[in-house]
Parts: structure tokens; C-alpha cells; sequence
């Protein structure tokens, strides 16, 4: 690993659970702090935690989507508390359900000023979006890893799509070796 993978920052961390039984949102609107159920406007109930900072979308099915949490860590950590809440309100919960992540989103930064017109030539139309006039970053969609990366203009990126933290990693050294190798990282 580069110095440059040093710079990856985990943004958010997306990862979803259940508790195998249909949940009673309405209940559980009145009897958990910190939620937000409005069915009119998002079919589940928002709850949102403070330590670690994120919050648990959950669902009528028993599906738990936990999003906003900045490391795998406090992702198990905030559904450990939702699972916790859960059964202090006497409903049934394994004892540990498994969490799947779904989403890393990640920023990085290339440390150079980039031509976005040039590489998106250079890396070649069939894995680019660019248009600046809708919006200013370029999209790439990486094969190896499977993530999509936004370069912005400042040397800035965005990396989402990924299930591990390495898969940003290795993004950002596929990103840094393709520009270099093109002699757009000057």
C-alpha cells in the first residue's frame, strides 16, 4: 500500500440485517426515542444514533438498513444498540443476526490538479461519464475492483460500490497507475 491509500476516508458505510419477523412500526415509533415514521414519505422508521453517530432505517419486514456510520466497527456497534432497543421492548432478536455491508463510500485525494477532458479520452468513453455541464465530476466505472470512482478537477475522488475498505484502496492505486502510466498525473 502506497502513502496514497493513507489518504482513503471511509464517508459512510451502508449495511443491511433483519430479525426474521414483521415489525409493528407504529409501536415502535411511540415507545423509541430519536425516530422519525412518516409511512407517506419513507416506509420505515428512521431511528438515529448519536454514539456511534448513524442511523437504522427499519422495516415493516424486520429488515434493518444502517447507514451514515464511518467504519465497520460502529456500524456492528449501532445495530448491536438497535438489536438491544429491540429487545428490551420484548421482541425476539438472535443473538447476533448477520450484518451485511452493502456500500463503502469513501474520499481520497490525488494531491494533483486534474484535466477530467483528458482523461476521460485517455481512460477511454466505454468506463467514463463525463459531462460537465450536468455535473462536475467524472464518472468511472472501475471492472477490478467493482466500484465507480468521481474525479473532480481539485484531484478529489469519490469511491463507492465497494464491500471492504481495500476495495477503495485498490481503486485509488488502479486510478493512480492508469494516470500516471497516461501522464495525466503531473
Amino acid at each position: 500500500m502506497g502513502t496514497l491509500t493513507e489518504s482513503v476516508d471511509i464517508e459512510n458505510v451502508v449495511a443491511s440485517t433483519g430479525i426474521g419477523q414483521e415489525l409493528d412500526l407504529e409501536t415502535l415509533a411511540d415507545d423509541l426515542r430519536a425516530t422519525k415514521y412518516d409511512p407517506e414519505h419513507f416506509p420505515g422508521l428512521v431511528y438515529r444514533m448519536q454514539d456511534p453517530k448513524a442511523a437504522a432505517l427499519i422495516f415493516r419486514s424486520g429488515k434493518i438498513v444502517c447507514t451514515g456510520a464511518k467504519s465497520v466497527a460502529d456500524v456492528t456497534a449501532a445495530l448491536e444498540q438497535v438489536f438491544d432497543k429491540l429487545r428490551g421492548l420484548g421482541i425476539q432478536v438472535d443473538d447476533s443476526p448477520e450484518i451485511e455491508i452493502q456500500n463503502i463510500v469513501s474520499s481520497a485525494d490525488l494531491g494533483h490538479t486534474l484535466n477530467l477532458n483528458a482523461i476521460a479520452i485517455g481512460l477511454g468513453l466505454e468506463h467514463i461519464e463525463y459531462e460537465p455541464e450536468q455535473f462536475p465530476g467524472l464518472v468511472y466505472r472501475l471492472d477490478e475492483p467493482s466500484v465507480v470512482a468521481l474525479l473532480f478537477g481539485s484531484g478529489k475522488l469519490v469511491i463507492t460500490g465497494g464491500k471492504r475498505i481495500e476495495d477503495a484502496e485498490q481503486a485509488l492505486e488502479v486510478i493512480e497507475d492508469q494516470l500516471t502510466e497516461l501522464g495525466l498525473l503531473e
